[in-house]
């Protein structure tokens, strides 16, 4: 790899950053990271009140660390969140977190980056470079680079996904090497500098090297819990534990030790992103689609047992955690809630509870739960359910407990 020029490593020193969608779980840490490096940051969101709470020092979700760096990034003056638009015109760098949806017929928006970028556009101006985020549909950085040129914009286009865990951000954006794309050297180098200010080792592909290096890792991975979740119900239809054969297969046994356990595999990342590789691939992608009725399918498959166990019809069901992950805030795409709506029709009452969610009022506390249920599911596996006392059944897919998984 050559090494980067002088004046392109200067230019970085000295340069503002404008990170679009930054006040959201990507974005934010992002932009405080980058203050924390010295550059000049601002999180540009569309909306206002997260805004006026991040300027007021408040994190707007769960992120370790975050306040901290949130704290520094202010009382340095370094960075600041806005809703004006205009703050684009001003940046040397703009990066670009949004969103990148699925509809309700699991068919991938590529037009979702584009249209958004469409919407800003007048505020670019020659010269910045432009950094693409968010996961894309492959070929869309080359198509937003061929859009802007035939409107007159001249910018350089770079494509360098992100790859933290919600939780683990202010750890993995300085530990984890950066992927760099770009559509020419000039936004190579660029983003390269720009990307060591915060992490070391940096790795350097094509765009579209890098568009389906970000699609095969959230696949892969989502692919890996279908696997588990399959062996999970094979097991426990056949009356065995899949938690103590588990533990056979990965004890001191190096080529089976990155086996998962079962659990709903949710969040707003790996079953969309698995859904626009299949639709890439003109939906021929079995193993995808297949891992996604596994996944997408347990929530019922739970429910069924419960029902062989248990006279459901009069029977008031806990659901213990709601967000997709452990020890996360963070509700979206969550399989428990689809769980809630499964027993809402199957049992007699559903009382749900997650003491780290605030913006669901339908929850109750985890004491009123426990009292009034005759089985409680651990929806996410928050660390502090599992000594928890609950003097009911306890279904706990996840193994939180100790106490094993077959229902």
């Amino acid at each position: 790899m050559p090494r980067l020029s002088e004046d392109v490593v200067s230019h970085i020193e000295e340069q503002s950053l404008v990170v679009v969608g930054g006040c959201g779980h990507v974005g934010l840490p992002l932009a405080l990271a980058f203050a924390d490096a010295g550059l000049r940051v601002v999180s540009y969101d569309i909306n206002e009140t997260v805004v006026d709470l991040v300027n007021s020092g408040t994190m707007p979700f769960d992120e370790p660390d975050g306040p901290e760096f949130l704290r520094r990034g202010l009382e340095s003056g370094r960075f600041a969140a806005s809703s004006d638009p205009g703050v684009i015109e001003t940046s040397d760098v703009v990066v670009v977190v949004i969103g990148t949806p699925v509809d309700e017929h699991l068919n991938p928006d590529p037009e979702a980056v584009p249209r958004a970028i469409d919407g800003f556009k007048q505020h670019l101006r020659s010269g910045q470079l432009l950094v693409l985020r968010s996961t894309v549909y492959p070929g869309v950085t080359r198509l937003v680079q061929q859009r802007l040129v035939k409107a007159g914009i001249s910018v350089e286009i770079a494509f360098c996904p992100e790859r933290i865990a919600e939780g683990k951000a202010f750890t993995e954006l300085f530990d984890l090497p950066q992927i760099v794309s770009g559509c020419s050297q000039a936004a190579v180098d660029r983003s390269e500098a720009l990307f060591r200010k915060i992490a070391a080792d940096i790795v350097v592909t094509a765009p579209e090297e890098a568009e389906l290096a970000k699609l095969f890792t959230n696949t892969w991975r989502y692919i890996k819990f279908a696997a588990a979740n399959q062996f999970f119900t094979i097991a426990n239809d056949f009356g065995v534990d899949f938690e103590r054969v588990r533990h056979a297969i990965t004890h001191k046994y190096p080529r089976a030790i990155d086996m998962p356990g079962a659990g709903f595999a949710a969040g707003p990342c790996l079953f969309k992103d698995t859904m626009q590789l299949a639709a890439f691939n003109n939906n021929n992608f079995m193993l995808g689609h297949a891992s996604m009725m596994v996944n997408e399918g347990l929530p019922l498959y739970l429910v069924s047992r419960l029902e062989e166990r248990f006279d459901l019809a009069s029977s008031t069901v806990g659901i213990l955690g709601m967000s997709f992950k452990a020890n996360s805030d963070d509700t979206r795409s969550s399989l428990a809630y689809k769980l809630r709506r499964i027993l809402a029709f199957r049992a007699k009452a559903v009382l749900c509870s997650d003491y780290m969610v605030s913006t669901d009022p339908r929850l109750v506390d985890e004491a009123k739960l426990i009292a009034e249920s005759d089985v409680v599911i651990i929806g996410s596996p928050h660390s502090r359910y599992r000594d928890m006392s609950i003097d009911k059944p306890v279904i706990d897919v996840w193994n939180l407990r100790g106490e094993g998984v077959l229902i």
